[in-house]
């Protein structure tokens, strides 16, 4: 038997927790690749910051953040074969999916923000121009561009390949698109390579690249060094309008919007739901992006009372699971459930009408405990449903008038309200016919009233 511990160790603490997490992912070999890629982006790092310190060049530097963000990328990558090895978890019912998705919009708004910190350093620079020293330039624009090349090329990263096709396009590949199309109807073999749209982080590698290039010509033929700020200015611009897409779709993941693509696809799939036997209704439906490529929902569907719940489940989510993979579907049956008045005993005098007229309102304080007619419960900010009762008069009480006419007794008159007819002809009403009259509608025996149930006697 071990030893009892009356305070046990609390919890480890969000570095242990990191660290345990690194080494989960670090068994596995398909990790290995990306780890050495992200060391080597490391030290390439660290030439690409001393260069740009000793050639004093701003173009250098914005084109330096592109090497930073793979290193991002390479994270992101990362955190794609964590969520991978990762199963749901009581805490994250629907996975981790949402994690790549948060990286990637990290990763973006962080390469925009290198970006707007460049334009800021060139509105100074434009100011006071510095002297800009072309030795090791050119050398590090081609380090730079080898190194992104190949990382992007090497590495499938999922979740950025899979933004990249699905976000929209960018300035700089509409452009560039106008003028592939323009070249592969020239030349025909070229369409594959940029048709329909190029990858748009090679594209802003290469295009940074030829930016630095004529920066480096024109600095040496006429040393025209606002050449650099205005390089500068354009490779910032560039990465602004690239990454301005990949963080609104990614932002939109994560605010659990339904992908505009899908929706029409979706609309077809709920009228097929509210077509299929048994099914009323089909309310309260939403569907959202859980991760990259991943559409959650859920649904509410009131069917009859005689349809199978077990039936109808199965076949809504046989539909709705060719384009929904995590789908919650609440079936309500209907159940009508009609809330009658309350029966209160009637009193020997509630109809004499000889000193007061009593109206008897039932009341519908019951009704309130009922369940409305309606099959599903309603929300709470909806109005009552039909059928329900619910009125402004249901806590109304008796009303009793009092009847100030006085009548002569001993006459031979039976007391109470005169009828119609008698009060056409302006008399006073006809004699009563004796204490078994009453009401058609089966109150009998009730004094007071004109009129006899006997068959073939005249009514007034």
């Amino acid at each position: 038997k071990g030893t009892i511990h009356l305070f046990r160790k609390s919890q480890r603490s969000l570095v242990g927790k990191l660290t345990h997490e690194f080494r989960l992912v670090a068994a596995d070999r398909r990790s290995w690749k990306i780890l050495l890629f992200g060391a080597i982006n490391l030290i390439c790092i660290g030439f690409l910051l001393m260069w740009c310190s000793s050639t004093n060049s701003i173009a250098l530097t914005a084109y330096t953040y592109l090497t930073i963000f793979d290193l991002f990328s390479l994270v992101t990558c990362l955190i794609s074969y964590w969520v991978m090895m990762k199963k749901p978890s009581p805490i994250y019912s629907f996975g981790f999916e949402r994690f790549e998705v948060l990286a990637v919009f990290a990763s973006t708004v962080l390469a925009q923000l290198g970006a707007l910190f460049i334009l800021k350093e060139s509105a100074e620079r434009f100011l006071e121009q510095p002297e800009i020293h072309t030795g090791r330039l050119l050398v590090g624009t081609f380090v730079a561009l080898f190194f992104n090349l190949f990382t992007m090329l090497s590495i499938r990263n999922k979740p950025f390949a899979y933004v990249s096709e699905a976000a929209s396009t960018s300035w700089l590949q509409e452009h560039v698109a106008d003028l592939s199309r323009s070249i592969c109807g020239i030349i025909p073999g070229l369409s594959s390579i940029f048709l329909p749209r190029m990858n748009p982080f090679v594209l802003i590698d290469i295009a940074g690249a030829l930016a630095l290039c004529i920066t480096y010509m024109l600095i040496e033929i006429n040393n025209y060094f606002a050449v650099d700020t205005a390089s500068a200015i354009a490779i910032a611009l560039m990465t602004f309008g690239t990454m301005y897409p990949m963080s609104v779709y990614s932002g939109k993941v994560l605010l659990q919007t339904t992908p505009p693509h899908v929706i029409g696809q979706l609309d077809k799939l709920l009228r097929e739901v509210s077509t299929l036997d048994g099914v009323l209704e089909v309310r309260n439906e939403h569907f959202w992006t859980l991760g990259f490529g991943t559409l959650a929902g859920s649904v509410h569907v009131r069917i009859r009372r005689d349809a199978n719940e077990q039936m109808v489940l199965a076949h809504v989510t046989n539909r709705l699971y060719t384009l929904v993979s995590t789908l919650t579907v609440q079936i309500f049956k209907d159940d009508w459930i009609r809330p009658t008045l309350s029966s209160v005993p009637i009193a020997n005098n509630i109809l004499n009408l000889s000193d007061h007229h009593i109206i008897p309102m039932p009341s519908l304080k019951a009704a309130d405990n009922l369940n409305p007619v309606t099959s599903t419960p309603a929300k709470p900010s909806s109005p009552p449903p039909e059928f329900s009762f619910n009125t402004p008069g249901k806590n109304v009480s008796s009303v009793i008038l009092l009847n100030t006419q006085t009548r002569p007794y001993g006459l031979g008159f039976n007391h109470g309200s005169a009828p119609y007819s008698s009060v056409l002809n302006q008399g006073f009403g006809i004699p009563g016919m004796g204490a078994t009259q009453g009401f058609r509608t089966g109150f009998t025996n009730v004094p007071s009233r004109y009129g006899t149930n006997a068959r073939g006697q005249p009514r007034p």
